[in-house]
C-alpha cells in the first residue's frame, strides 16, 4: 500500500482584494522528496508556502499536511513542521541558545537540553552559542536560523530561498547539511530558491510559476529537454518571458 503524499495541494486560490496571488493550483508531494518551487517576485512562492504552513487561510481550495487539513487542522502537525527563511530575524537580544530553547518548547522536543548540544555541535554554533544572535556575522546568523528549523527533527521543511545572499562557501554548506538532514531523516522538502544550480544540485522535482498558476511541473532534466536548454536558469527565464510554449510548438 502507497503511503499518502506528505502534501496535497488542491485548487489552491488566495485572493488579495482585487489581486489572485495563488490562482488555482494543485500537487502532491511524496514522503521523502526534495521539490523545488520555482518564479519571479509575485509568483506567489511565498503565499503557498504560507498556506501550506496554516499560517494564511485559502479563499478556495484544500491543502493537507500529513493527512491534516491546513488551516483547520493544523495543531494536528505543526510539531512535525519547519520552516526556515533568512527573511525572518530571530529575537536579537536572545543568545542563541536562548532563542533555541524557546523554539524547542514550543514544538515541545524531548531532551532539548541533548537536542541543542547535538544542533550545535553538527552546525557549528559551539563558539557562539551563548552570544546574543545580533552579535552575530550573516553566515552565522544562517547557521543558527537552520538550527531553528532543524529542532523539532521535522518530517516536512519548509524553506524560503534559504541561501539568499550568501557566500557561495556558506551557501554550500547550507545545501550540504539539508541534504544530510532528509537522508537522515527521510523528510520532505519544498523550497522557493532563485539559485537554478542550487535547484539542479538538489531537487528531484520543480514546480514553476507564474502569476499565481503552475507554468511547468517536472524532474530537472526532463525539463531541460522539453525546453531544449543547457541548464536550469535558462528554463526559467523562458518560462519568466513566456517564450516556453513557443519553443515547445517550434520543435
Amino acid at each position: 500500500m502507497q503511503a499518502e503524499p506528505a502534501i496535497v495541494v488542491d485548487q489552491l486560490v488566495k485572493v488579495y482584494k482585487s489581486t489572485r496571488a495563488v490562482d488555482g493550483i494543485s500537487f502532491a508531494l511524496e514522503q521523502g522528496s526534495i521539490t523545488g518551487l520555482l518564479g519571479g517576485n509575485g509568483a506567489g512562492k511565498t503565499t503557498t508556502l504560507a498556506m501550506i504552513l496554516g499560517l494564511i487561510t485559502p479563499t478556495s481550495g484544500a491543502v493537507r499536511v500529513l493527512g491534516a487539513h491546513m488551516p483547520r487542522q493544523r495543531y494536528q502537525v505543526l510539531h512535525k513542521l519547519n520552516f526556515e527563511s533568512p527573511y525572518m530575524d530571530l529575537p536579537h537580544r536572545l543568545t542563541v541558545r536562548q532563542n533555541l530553547k524557546v523554539f524547542g518548547k514550543l514544538y515541545d522536543v524531548r531532551d532539548l537540553a541533548d537536542r541543542i548540544s547535538s544542533l550545535a555541535e553538527e552546525l557549528d554554533l559551539m563558539e557562539f552559542l551563548d552570544r546574543p544572535v545580533g552579535k552575530l556575522s550573516a553566515g552565522q546568523k544562517t547557521r543558527v536560523a537552520l538550527a531553528k528549523a532543524l529542532i523539532n527533527s521535522p518530517q516536512v521543511l519548509l524553506l524560503d530561498e534559504p541561501t539568499a545572499s550568501l557566500d557561495p562557501d556558506t551557501a554550500d554548506w547550507v545545501r550540504s547539511r539539508l541534504e544530510q538532514f532528509r537522508k537522515a531523516r527521510g523528510a520532505t522538502m519544498l523550497f522557493a530558491s532563485h539559485n537554478m544550480a542550487e535547484v539542479e544540485r538538489l531537487c528531484e522535482r520543480v514546480i514553476m510559476m507564474k502569476r499565481g498558476r503552475i507554468e511547468d511541473d517536472d524532474t530537472p532534466a526532463r525539463l531541460l529537454i522539453r525546453y531544449g536548454r543547457q541548464t536550469l536558469e535558462e528554463v526559467f527565464l523562458d518560462v519568466a518571458r513566456g517564450h516556453g510554449h513557443m519553443r515547445e510548438a517550434a520543435q
